[in-house]
């Protein structure tokens, strides 16, 4: 059995001459959490269509094992795409809801929603469209939490929910769902939320990979410095990917430069994911 659950060789996609995805090269280890992170239009979406077989696309591609643009009634079987929590349909009651997970996906455990939503207060005769928030995040994660897919793809799954609700969303996803023969990707503008429980991440631009690592490997490549009065030249030297200015001192962010040779330049501190996508894709170098 194959160690990856998406394997991607020269993955294009174009419309018209625009060039969303630049025949890319990538590979989803399984039983991981990768975050796919980009900003508008860089081409996270269509990268998640070709992997769903939702788009055609150049190059070669496959997802556990399977084509998605030839094989994906048989690809959908082991794979769960949620989008945002909008998407719910609106109209319909709880126990519709289910009623229609159940018919359209084969690995779907009503009973199993049926136990998760027994330790809330949703009402099963209530339309979606009469939910609370968190109600509606409760239902959300009952259907996610009750379909057995290897491949979890959640698509900006808590936009336009509060903090709150969207912790908890997370959280229960990662207690009670994930486990290491599951793959979660997760495409998100709320980065700080998702950091901690990312495994993996992958950085989009422009239709091109620009990054792509392991969170604990990441976190240990960039370093930014508050620099010294006087040692400015020094810092420049060592090429920094970004640099600018905090409290009237210099910073400078640093990718694989030693942590010695740096601290003797300044303050030094370790970057979040949402500070290291800025400079990685605001900064000069690579």
């Amino acid at each position: 059995m194959t160690e990856y659950v998406v394997e991607a060789k020269g993955l294009g996609k174009t419309f018209g001459d625009f060039h969303a995805l630049k025949h890319v090269d990538f590979k989803m280890p399984i039983g991981r959490i990768i975050g796919v992170i980009g900003a508008n239009g860089a081409g996270k979406t269509t990268l998640l269509n070709a992997v769903l077989g939702l788009t055609t696309y150049e190059g070669d591609l496959k997802v556990l094992g399977h084509n998605p643009a030839t094989e994906r009634d048989a690809l959908m079987k082991d794979v769960c795409f949620i989008a945002d929590i909008a998407t719910l349909p609106k109209w319909m009651k709880v126990s519709e809801v289910l009623d229609f997970v159940e018919e359209v996906h084969p690995r779907f455990d009503r009973k199993k929603a049926m136990t998760f939503l027994d330790r809330t207060n949703v009402p099963q005769n209530r339309k979606v469209r009469a939910l609370s928030k968190g109600m509606t995040v409760q239902l959300h994660l009952a259907v996610v939490m009750s379909i057995e897919a290897k491949l979890l793809v959640l698509d900006e799954p808590t936009l336009g929910l509060d903090i709150i609700f969207r912790k908890q969303f997370y959280q229960s996803l990662l207690e009670e769902y994930f486990d290491e023969e599951r793959t979660i990707v997760i495409t998100t503008h709320q980065v700080e939320e998702i950091e901690n429980i990312l495994t993996d991440v992958m950085f989009i631009k422009d239709g091109e990979i620009v990054l792509e690592s392991e969170m604990e490997e990441l976190t240990q490549q960039f370093i930014e410095v508050m620099v010294d009065k006087g040692k400015e030249d020094e810092a420049m030297a060592l090429k920094p990917i970004k640099n600018g200015v905090s409290f009237g001192k210099s910073t400078c962010v640093y990718k694989n430069v030693d942590r010695e040779t740096l601290a003797k330049l300044g303050e030094t501190r370790r970057l979040g994911l949402a500070d290291i996508f800025v400079a990685t894709m605001t900064g000069e170098g690579q």
